[in-house]
């Protein structure tokens, strides 16, 4: 399976409730965390909800 590394760019601050909760579960608290997950279809949607508050780079 591939690996993708999500950075959070952008603060929660002001966003909604699932894109809070969705930053969390991926593990980021703080603008500048990096997290480094599978590519399964639970994470990539996570990552679909806060796409405009992060970065994502695949990991070879």
């Amino acid at each position: 399976m591939a690996q993708i590394k999500v950075t959070q760019l952008k603060s929660e601050i002001g966003g909604k409730q699932n894109q809070r909760d969705s930053l969390r579960s991926l593990g980021l608290k703080h603008i500048g965390d990096s997290v480094v997950k599978e590519a399964r279809p639970e994470i990539l949607g996570m990552v679909n909800v806060v796409r405009h508050l992060v970065s994502v780079e695949e990991v070879k």
